[in-house]
């Protein structure tokens, strides 16, 4: 199983435990995509480990097939001096460097094709965790949006509709009761205006019998004086007068 399979198995039963212990869906998505970044870090390490190990090979091989070439001179020089047997051990040690040279390539080929790999690993993680971001935005404003639906469900749940509208109707009430004592108090002060109106008028239909009988009076005095008849003028008649005179005003105070 390659790296990449790794990590995300692991990702997807990091995300598969989360949902099953019913946490926080933007918080569970986060986290993912937080681990996943890790992973994309791990893979890039472990990238350039194995290129860092490729060139430590290619390093080797190199230098193998430079001590081997060396080992050439060697023998040659070996065998222009005449000395055969040492120009053999020159081309002895010449083939062990050659066969290290050889095995170092080997590796450099195995090497390269798990860098390759890695490598497109690597890009197919990233280009998952870009998605997994993109997602990511999408599921959170869908939680978002799916959390504020609860909630005002939940508050519009808890209204208590019945008691609201029995509050209204019994505000109705009181309004209807306030503007009929209202107009009841205002045809009592027109009936009001009215008794004080008419008794104005009976006062002034008392008023005016007082006036009519005082103008009898008048008329009466003045008659006598026509038909040459004195008016007395002794005290006692005068007292008299008085008395007439304090006796209506007393009848008009009365009244």
């Amino acid at each position: 199983m390659g790296l990449l399979d790794r990590a995300w198995r692991a990702a997807r039963s990091r995300v598969t435990s989360w949902v099953s212990a019913a946490e926080d869906p933007e918080k569970i998505l986060e986290q993912a995509v937080d681990d996943m970044q890790q992973d994309l870090i791990g893979m890039r390490q472990a990238v350039a480990q194995a290129i860092a190990s490729q060139k430590r090979i290619e390093r080797h091989a190199a230098q193998a097939s430079q001590n081997a070439d060396e080992w050439q001179g060697r023998a040659k020089l070996a065998l222009s001096k005449g000395n055969e047997e040492l120009a053999r051990e020159a081309l002895v040690r010449r083939k062990s460097y050659q066969d290290s040279a050889a095995s170092y390539r080997d590796q450099i080929q195995q090497q390269s094709a798990i860098i390759d790999r890695l490598k497109r690993d690597l890009r197919s993680l990233e280009s998952k965790i870009s998605e997994a971001r993109a997602k990511k935005d999408l599921f959170v404003a869908r939680a978002r949006s799916a959390k504020a639906s609860q909630q005002l469900n939940d508050m519009l749940g808890g209204l208590t509709t019945g008691g609201s509208l029995n509050a209204f109707e019994r505000m109705e009430d009181r309004v209807h009761e306030l503007e009929a004592q209202s107009e009841a108090s205002a045809a009592s002060l027109v009936g009001d205006s009215l008794d004080e109106r008419f008794r104005a008028l009976e006062a002034g239909d008392r008023n005016g019998d007082v006036d009519g009988e005082l103008s009898a009076l008048k008329a009466e005095l003045g008659s006598s004086e026509v038909q040459g008849e004195l008016p007395p003028t002794s005290a006692t008649h005068t007292t008299h007068i008085d008395r007439e005179l304090d006796a209506i005003r007393s009848e008009l105070d009365r009244t």
